[in-house]
């Protein structure tokens, strides 16, 4: 029976922040069972923000976290390593208000939690198990979560440049092959974007070496508990993901708690988004 994980050892990371351009620092540190993802601001005497869809700060251009006034801001990368990592509890301290970008990946994340380990806690862990079928879409955007035994995901995009084409990825997720397929990933932009973007203050720390990426991973972090569902996802960004996330946790006829893991089918269903889906935002 798959028990909590936390970390062994604390580890930390400093860097510049794509939005603010405030350099920051990041450390991890073991948290016990049942703690969950917890942000601490260290500039404001360590308050404390669990990276939860109820605190979730409503800025479309990145995963940010806020309760009472106090935020933090660019957590995705973050989440992302953690989630599919499996570590269950951790405390995150945060001199300022923005994680820094790094390289634009999650690999100097995975790489930090490399440095500290992982330790096992004498607490069975808590999956989100979905039961029945959610989907949402705005315009050409839509996203669907599904019943499955593992925690899969299908991605697609196709930004209509000939420079880039279709993109499609199909995974199941988890620490080896988020590790090898998606940590090292960098999203791209169109330079034409750049500079109306820095115009409106956002992405001050932002350069041609660096980027946001691996958006839905970090998004579905905000679930709270490692899911057992497969994800579809279909030119979706940061507002489809955390809609979808607050209308599956606000319906509880459509997923159950459990501690236990199913042996994989390899024959299970595993649908796709052909149409457009059923419900609109």
């Amino acid at each position: 029976m798959p028990t909590q994980l936390t970390i062994q050892r604390p580890a930390e990371v400093e860097g510049v922040g794509l939005h603010t351009a405030v350099r920051s620092t990041v450390r991890l540190l073991p948290a016990p069972a049942d703690t969950g993802i917890v942000f601490r601001r260290t500039d404001l005497d360590n308050f404390e923000i669990q990276a939860h869809i109820c605190n979730l700060a409503r800025v479309s251009y990145a995963t940010s976290l806020m309760k009472d006034g106090v935020l933090i801001s660019t957590t995705e990368h973050l989440l992302a390593a953690l989630y599919s990592c499996g570590i269950d509890n951790v405390y995150v301290e945060i001199d300022a208000l923005e994680l820094p970008i790094l390289d634009g990946s999650s690999q100097p994340f995975i790489e930090m939690l490399e440095r500290a380990g992982t330790r096992r806690l004498r607490r069975r862990r808590r999956y989100i198990k979905v039961t029945k079928p959610l989907e949402v879409c705005d315009g050409d955007r839509r996203m669907g979560i599904y019943p499955a035994d593992e925690f899969r995901i299908q991605c697609f995009v196709d930004y209509g440049h000939p420079a880039i084409g279709p993109q499609n990825i199909e995974m199941t997720v988890d620490r080896k092959t988020f590790s090898t397929r998606l940590a090292p990933a960098r999203t791209f932009g169109f330079l034409k974007d750049f500079v109306g973007l820095q115009a409106m203050g956002l992405i001050r720390g932002g350069s041609l070496a660096n980027a946001i990426v691996l958006d839905l991973i970090g998004d579905l972090a905000l679930i709270g508990r490692p899911l057992q569902a497969s994800i579809i996802a279909h030119r979706a960004g940061h507002a489809l993901h955390t809609q979808l996330v607050t209308r599956l946790l606000e319906d509880r006829s459509l997923w159950a708690e459990t501690t236990d893991v199913a042996e994989r089918d390899s024959a299970a269903i595993r649908p796709r988004i052909t149409e457009p889906v059923s419900v609109t935002s």
